[in-house]
C-alpha cells in the first residue's frame, strides 16, 4: 500500500470512528407510513446529522418507499435501520429496551414539544404526511408533542418537522456533554469501524 493510501486510510478511519463514538443508542426516530421518498431520504440525512443510531420504520399500510442513494447522499448507509409492521410490535420492542416513546400530535394531550426532556432514552415518532400518526399510536405513546406555529397555516412538511425536532433533541444533549462520551462499547466500536470502511 502507498504512503498516501495509508493515509487516506488513516484519515478515513479517524473520520469513521469520531462519527460512530457521537452516535446516540438512547434517541430513536420511528417513521409512521411516511409515503414520499423524497421525505424518507430528508429524513434520514438529518438522523446521520444528529448521531440518531437507529431508525425504527413502521409500515403496515403504505409501501416501503425505495430510497436511492443520490437523494438521500448516501445517509441511508450510515443509520442502522429495523422495520415493524404493527404499532404492538414496535412498541413492545422499545419499552422492552426502556425507551420512552413520544410521538407528534396536533390534538387534545398534546404538550409544547419545547417542554420535553430529550436527553433520556427516548424515542420519537412522525407520522405520514396526509394522516399524521394513527389512533393507535396517539393511544399508546407516553407523551403526545405539537411544534409551537403562530402562522396561518399549523402544518409543517415532516421532513422539516422531525429536522426541527431532532435538533432540538440535539441542542439539550450537547448541554449536557452527552457527545462527548461514546455511548458504544469498544468491542462493538471495532465491529462498526470494520464494517463502514467496506462501504
Amino acid at each position: 500500500m502507498s504512503s498516501e493510501k495509508k493515509v487516506r486510510t488513516q484519515k478515513r478511519i479517524i473520520k469513521i470512528e469520531s462519527v460512530i463514538s457521537k452516535r446516540q443508542t438512547s434517541l430513536r426516530l420511528i417513521l409512521e407510513n411516511i409515503h414520499d421518498p423524497h421525505n424518507v431520504s430528508a429524513i434520514m440525512r438529518t438522523c446521520d446529522a444528529v448521531g440518531v443510531d437507529t431508525v425504527s420504520l413502521l409500515y403496515y399500510i403504505e409501501k416501503f418507499p425505495k430510497i436511492g442513494k443520490k437523494s438521500s447522499s448516501s445517509a441511508w448507509k450510515w443509520v442502522n435501520r429495523e422495520k415493524f409492521t404493527s404499532v404492538d410490535n414496535c412498541f413492545e420492542v422499545l419499552k422492552r429496551e426502556g425507551f420512552r416513546i413520544y410521538s407528534s400530535w396536533i390534538g387534545e394531550g398534546a404538550v409544547d414539544f419545547y417542554d420535553l426532556d430529550l436527553t433520556g432514552k427516548v424515542a420519537l415518532v412522525v407520522g405520514n404526511e396526509h394522516r399524521g400518526i394513527s389512533e393507535e399510536v396517539v393511544k399508546k405513546s407516553d407523551k403526545l408533542f405539537y411544534i409551537p406555529m403562530v402562522g396561518m397555516v399549523q402544518s409543517l412538511n415532516v421532513s422539516v418537522a422531525t429536522a426541527i425536532i431532532l435538533y432540538e433533541a440535539m441542542r439539550q444533549r450537547l448541554g449536557k456533554g452527552m457527545y462527548d462520551t461514546s455511548m458504544i462499547t469498544k468491542e462493538e466500536l471495532d465491529e462498526r469501524i470494520a464494517t463502514w470502511l467496506k462501504k
